[in-house]
């Protein structure tokens, strides 16, 4: 009777995951269009987090009602004059009613550049939100110091670490014979793995307390799992990060190159694994089968490769020093633009089927992956909670009508013609709009249910 328990509480889990990660890019979102159409001095009336029965609510000086609904899928900021709660379209008799100052604080009859920048303010502030976001995550994780020195020490099985002298503080000079570039030096670290030898363990020279050493350690880029893909097979059949694959159909591995190399040459056929497990110390087996994924090739657009979902990194930490604030920042605007144009790229290569389908989520596979970043931690949760609302923001931007880039465009037409589109033009284009939303988001939970 208890059985369905555990999956139970890992659906609550991907819920609370998702319902966190929703409700602070929706708040940031309306709260862009509430704190610009204030500023501009269009009056909001309401600030809703959530739908339905009114939780908790309080009115502020401004004559704001701001409420917690019992429906946290979504939120909203009703304006002067809107018709209802969740929509900006007028109450065209409720202003009829007003004097000609008060209609001034409504969105129909407040200035073309006031409803402009309140209408873009939210697509704005989610990216806002995601600069800081990246740029917090930056600021907390540091910058690899220079000289390149041993941080923490990973845990490692026996056949990996045994003999290893290696010590947080060790600045490294070289592994295996072959000098060590600069961190930044994309191009000397590349050739710098390509040149070490291929063996489970190295020699490091090191300079320690001032004196250059050579002592054993682990081969520098092991086939451990820093980081498990939501919704990969490694994390389907339940790896973990932290996790060593010390073999695979028997054979015994030391190098994340090789793992790599076996899984792209596998055609899909499936591997086992031999895994050891830092927080038990035991080795347990895994039959894996490698899928299929579409991503970013470094010279643009997509290739298509065979992929478990995980990332891996060094045998050890590099020790690090604080980041610049501004330099933070910068990485932050970086982070955030590739998000946008890998986006872009990827909705025109569905469009133009160079990419599977599948590869666009729906309410369900956000929510999976909502629960899969939280369970690898606070800092794999606010990355993903960034990228989402880098996402949200993009989205609005489309020139749909009922999204935020569909009232830009009515906008855009009437700075042109004088005069905002009829009134039955925009009941045709707003019911164009909400037939395409629907469309896209009925295409996306098919894909949740159907796509592998």
């Amino acid at each position: 009777m208890t059985s369905f328990l555990p999956e139970f509480g890992n659906t609550l889990y991907v819920i609370i995951a998702f319902v966190v990660a929703l409700s602070i890019i929706v708040a940031i979102h309306e709260y862009g269009h509430y704190i610009i159409g204030r500023v501009s001095g269009i009056k909001a009336e309401v600030f809703s987090l959530g739908f339905g029965p009114v939780l908790f609510s309080r009115v502020d000086r401004h004559g704001t009602r701001w409420q917690l609904a019992a429906l946290p899928f979504g939120g909203y900021v009703k304006f002067l004059g809107d018709g209802d709660a969740a929509s900006s379209g007028p109450d065209e008799e409720a202003i009829s009613r007003l004097s000609a100052e008060d209609r001034r604080h409504t969105m129909l009859g407040a200035p073309l550049w006031a409803r402009s920048a309140t209408v873009v303010a939210g697509p704005i502030f989610n990216f806002i939100l995601s600069i800081l976001l990246f740029a917090g995550l930056f600021l907390a994780r540091g910058q690899v110091a220079e000289p390149l020195a041993v941080g923490e020490l990973r845990p490692l099985p026996p056949a990996l670490s045994q003999g290893a002298d290696l010590r947080p503080g060790d600045e490294i000079l070289a592994i295996g014979g072959v000098d060590l570039p600069a961190m930044d030096d994309a191009e000397g670290m590349s050739g710098f793995s390509d040149a070490l030898p291929q063996a489970a363990q190295l020699d490091y020279r090191l300079r320690r307390d001032g004196q250059e050493v050579t002592v054993p350690g682990p081969y520098p880029y092991p086939p451990i799992v820093l980081q498990l893909a939501p919704n990969s097979a490694a994390y389907d059949i339940g790896m973990k990060p932290g996790d060593v694959i010390t073999a695979i159909d028997g054979t015994q591995i030391f190098a994340f190159d090789q793992l790599k190399t076996r899984v792209e040459g596998s055609d899909g056929a499936t591997l086992l694994l031999d895994v050891w497990r830092p927080e038990t110390g035991e080795t347990l087996e895994f039959a894996l089968t490698p899928r299929r994924v579409d991503e970013p090739a470094p010279e643009g657009g997509f290739r298509t490769e065979w992929r478990i979902g995980i990332a891996g990194g060094m045998a050890f930490d590099l020790a690090t020093e604080r980041a610049g604030v501004l330099e933070s920042l910068w990485g932050g605007v970086l982070q955030t633009w590739g998000v946008i144009t890998s986006s872009l790229s990827g909705i025109w290569h569905m469009i133009t089927g160079a990419i599977s389908s599948c590869n666009m989520s729906g309410p369900i596979g956000i929510a999976k992956t909502s629960g899969a970043m939280a369970s690898q931690g606070t800092t794999s949760f606010l990355w993903f909670v960034a990228a989402l609302s880098t996402g949200v923001g993009l989205l609005n931007l489309f020139p749909v009508p009922i999204l935020d880039g569909g009232h830009l465009v009515f906008h855009a037409y009437e700075a042109v013609a004088g005069k905002p589109p009829s009134d039955g033009a925009l009941r045709v284009l707003m019911a164009v709009g909400l037939t395409i939303v629907l469309s896209v988001m009925v295409f996306a939970l098919t894909n949740d249910v159907f796509c592998p």
